[in-house]
């Protein structure tokens, strides 16, 4: 994993409460803090969400404040701009992604990440210089 990578949202959902792919989603997590890795303000959105939400037993505040601190905001890097939202607008518009999908791509492109680890876009595909790819394959 010496190239640099994006994690998408489901990445840290799964690093709580899904046995067969926890492992793989705590060591990319691992791996983007040692070395390469990186979110945006998108993922940190989504998970807090997420986790307060839905899980089966929702996380308590604080617990949420810790995890933010610690492992999500270090490895942030995106941060909403012009440029961003024009960039996820053209992404959607010419590989027909959803907006939400197209601003993770675009916040990848942006840190200048080679790969895009997610289960929920299409594994194997190219956009620009980045590759999506689905960890739990």
């Amino acid at each position: 994993m010496k190239r640099k990578f994006f994690l998408d949202t489901n990445i840290f959902v799964y690093s709580f409460h899904d046995a067969p792919k926890k492992e793989i989603a705590l060591e990319l997590i691992r791996q983007a803090h040692l070395r390469n890795g990186c979110i945006s303000y998108q993922v940190i959105q989504e998970f807090l969400n997420v986790a307060l939400k839905k899980f089966e037993k929702p996380a308590k505040y604080d617990d949420l404040l810790v995890y933010l601190k610690k492992i999500l905001f270090p490895i942030c890097e995106t941060f909403p701009s012009e440029r961003l939202f024009a960039d996820a607008l053209d992404i959607s518009e010419r590989w027909k992604y959803s907006f939400h999908d197209a601003l993770i791509i675009a916040s990848a492109l942006e840190s200048k990440c080679e790969i895009l680890y997610s289960e929920d876009l299409h594994s194997g595909q190219k956009i620009r210089e980045l590759t999506i790819v689905n960890p739990f394959n």
